[in-house]
């Protein structure tokens, strides 16, 4: 029996060669500092296994984005125990791929890695906005330690002079509120989802034309997505979301996105599926609405 293809997608070699494809997945399972449920470093390999049962056709673009072409790299694992040197390996082989001029997709792994491609994009494209899509405001200084920690990298963004905008928060400490409030951080709380179509270009407004999408699986309501380290009630719906997405990559640039922070639960293949699903989704709108 011939050896299948084991990339994104279950693509042949017509549709996933490095050279030929501007779309690169770069798989990432790193886990260091998950601080509640563990398991986020089995996320990519398991958006993996799920994007190869998915179809390809999209019927609401009406187009098949994998005929773009999507490359798929081995799993990249930093090896520095140290975090900031963890990051530095990883901004690395992200530079390495944005310079190839590659859309970017980062399958995590804990959410601490985005740091990485965000100063990756930034130091190939200038000056970028982030877009976060997730439950948690990841905005402490530190946690448990390390200024590194999964809790922590939205701060590392603001102090890489990253403008945010983040979606869907409905977690936060005190100490986080307060920073928010003081940077001016524009957070559209998880309340307030519904109904942010009507205001969402206000908020894209605030943000330069590059964008890193940074979309923690959490984002999503437990009901759709239970299979993350820390699921918080209330969150994202399905097709709202697919709404923002589409819109975000009409108006903007997206020039690299993640996806994070899924911890597969075994024999529930749901949260997997949606988490493939998603990174195809933002994949398509980017082959449908992308600009040179």
């Amino acid at each position: 029996m011939p050896n299948l293809p084991t990339n994104f997608g279950l693509l042949p070699p017509a549709l996933s060669t490095y050279v030929t494809s501007p779309i690169v997945v770069l798989p990432v399972p790193f886990e260091r500092t998950t601080s509640y449920c563990k398991g986020t470093a089995a996320g990519p390999a398991a958006i993996l296994r799920a994007s190869q049962s998915m179809e390809l056709w999209d019927e609401e673009l009406g187009a098949e984005p994998a005929e773009a072409g999507i490359a798929t790299e081995p799993p990249f694992l930093p090896e520095a125990f140290d975090m900031a040197a963890a990051m530095a390996e990883l901004e690395a082989e992200c530079r390495r791929h944005l310079e190839a001029g590659k859309l970017l997709v980062t399958l995590g792994g804990e959410h601490s890695l985005t740091i990485a491609p965000v100063r990756a994009a930034k130091s190939v494209h200038g000056p970028i906005g982030i877009v976060q899509f997730d439950a948690h405001a990841d905005l402490r200084e530190e946690f448990e330690g390390t200024p590194y920690s999964h809790a922590s990298v939205m701060r590392r963004v603001y102090d890489e002079g990253v403008p945010s905008l983040p979606l869907g928060i409905r977690s936060l400490s005190a100490p986080e509120a307060e920073f928010a409030r003081t940077a001016r951080i524009p957070v559209v709380w998880g309340h307030e989802l519904e109904g942010l179509e009507a205001r969402f270009d206000s908020l894209l407004d605030l943000l330069p034309d590059k964008i890193y999408l940074t979309f923690d699986i959490d984002y999503f309501d437990p009901a759709l997505v239970p299979a993350t380290g820390t699921p918080e009630p209330g969150g994202g719906l399905w097709y709202p979301t697919l709404r923002l997405l589409r819109r975000l990559f009409e108006a903007k640039r997206v020039v690299a996105l993640d996806v994070v922070e899924l911890a597969p639960l075994g024999g529930q293949p749901t949260s997997d599926f949606v988490a493939a699903k998603i990174a195809y989704k933002m994949i398509g709108y980017w082959t449908a609405f992308r600009r040179s």
